[in-house]
């Protein structure tokens, strides 16, 4: 997408006051604490071990580090992750 087709997402997300998330096609990632991770709008799982997790965004990637890593759940654009969660790294698609 074009410089003026983001700038119009964003002026309408503005305007409208919608969540970034919907209009960006961003990902949502709620945390609690460092042992729950719930990622939403992500694009496809990459690679997974008891200690990384990397997901495949719109735009780059999502690097999860820690330990004792377990999916609970995974949907095509949904996944929790349950370990000890010690980095959450966006890596730029650069």
């Amino acid at each position: 997408m074009n410089k003026w087709g983001n700038r119009m997402k964003r002026w309408i997300t503005h305007q409208m006051d919608l969540p970034a998330d919907v209009t960006m096609d961003l990902p949502r990632i709620t945390m609690i604490g460092q042992i729950h991770i719930y990622i939403e709008n992500h694009k496809g799982l990459l690679s997974f071990s008891d200690q990384e997790l990397r997901l495949l965004l719109k735009q780059g990637q999502l690097l999860i580090k820690g330990k004792s890593f377990v999916i609970k759940t995974i949907l095509p654009e949904e996944i929790l992750l349950e370990g000890k969660i010690d980095q959450v790294i966006y890596l730029d698609k650069a």
